[in-house]
């Protein structure tokens, strides 16, 4: 089977003949590891697809990541501004939304002229069009909630979950309204299979479960429906211990829940087996980047033994890994999974 069939078997919730294996997002290693930066691709559909497709071969993922890292762009292009740094992805230079008339005054078909954004989609084309059929290539988003905690402000968000509860629920319904609007050509032109969403700011460790249900939980399965309706998977990435709400994980519609390295995993393969495919969770920072080669394969073996024998799974770090892991200890993580036949 191709790396793409591997992981397309795992989002059906099925076993393939070895574990599925990649790491989640990648852009900022990927890029110092290419000698670039992110304003340098920024404008550059020919350079971000060569690094990928350049990057696809020495990695060895079964997922390829378009946009890791450009998150921010999507907010930016309704008035936010970006920030280029140095080493790390850029940053929003301002929040935009206040109060619910802000967001009437939003405008979705900014997002269509953005000039990065569309050096993004390019550069998903481009990689689809070279790569596609050896491996799976999607492009990534912020998730509906950490959107819309983009445009307010992530403090003012929080206290705004308690103190004006339905300007939140507008904000995540609008934010998940552009993120429709964004995946929609790549998703109608065919060139996307799978939408990769990280959700950090719903994360267990900055909401409760009841906040997560109410807030973050039905904007999910809102895009996840619209994505089903196209015939097209959604993997979603929720940083933090959500341990305590793995049961709402099937509900949001998600073919695959990617977990922080802080969830029990042995729990989520009692919960989440059979229900949906999971994807996890080695420590991107103990073990990936500070930990020796035997440290990672030991840690990959424990995950893949405790959660990734019986299919619907994938072998991932708990989230994205800084940009200086050292590439031996990637190495390793792959080769685990890739020699682990099931």
């Amino acid at each position: 089977m191709t790396p793409r069939e591997t992981v397309m078997k795992a989002l059906e919730g099925g076993k393939s003949d070895r574990v599925p294996v990649s790491l989640f997002g990648g852009g900022m290693w990927s890029i110092k590891d290419s000698g670039t930066t992110f304003k340098d691709l920024s404008l550059n559909a020919g350079k971000m697809t060569d690094m990928l497709v350049s990057l696809s071969g020495k990695l060895l993922c079964d997922i390829v990541y378009a946009g890791s890292g450009y998150n921010n762009f999507h907010a930016a292009a309704l008035g936010g501004g970006i920030k280029f740094r140095e080493i790390g992805a850029p940053d929003l230079e301002s929040h935009i939304v206040a109060t619910e008339e802000d967001i009437l005054k939003l405008d979705l078909s900014k997002i269509d002229t953005e000039a990065v954004i569309n050096t993004v989609k390019n550069a998903l084309r481009e990689t689809k069009a070279r790569i596609g059929k050896e491996y799976l290539v999607t492009m990534t988003a912020w998730g509906p909630y950490t959107l819309g905690a983009r445009f307010v402000g992530e403090e003012t968000m929080m206290k705004a979950t308690f103190k004006k509860p339905e300007f939140v629920l507008k904000v995540v319904d609008f934010a998940t309204n552009l993120l429709i609007h964004l995946y929609e050509p790549v998703v109608s032109d065919g060139t996307l299979e799978l939408l990769s969403i990280a959700d950090p700011t719903a994360s267990g460790d900055l909401i409760s479960k009841k906040q997560f249900e109410k807030f973050a939980l039905p904007y999910l399965k809102k895009l996840t429906d619209w994505a089903k309706s196209k015939n097209v998977h959604t993997l979603v990435h929720i940083c933090g211990n959500t341990t305590d709400r793995l049961d709402l994980f099937p509900r949001t519609g998600a073919s695959c829940i990617s977990l922080d390295h802080k969830t029990d995993i042995a729990k989520a393969k009692e919960v989440l087996h059979g229900k949906m495919c999971f994807a996890g969770n080695v420590d991107p920072v103990h073990i990936m980047l500070q930990g020796s080669v035997k440290d990672v394969e030991d840690a990959s073996r424990r995950v893949i033994q405790t959660a990734g024998t019986d299919g619907g799974f994938i072998l991932m770090p708990g989230c994205d890994i800084p940009p200086t892991v050292p590439y031996e200890n990637i190495q390793k993580f792959i080769q685990v999974a890739r020699e682990w036949k099931l």
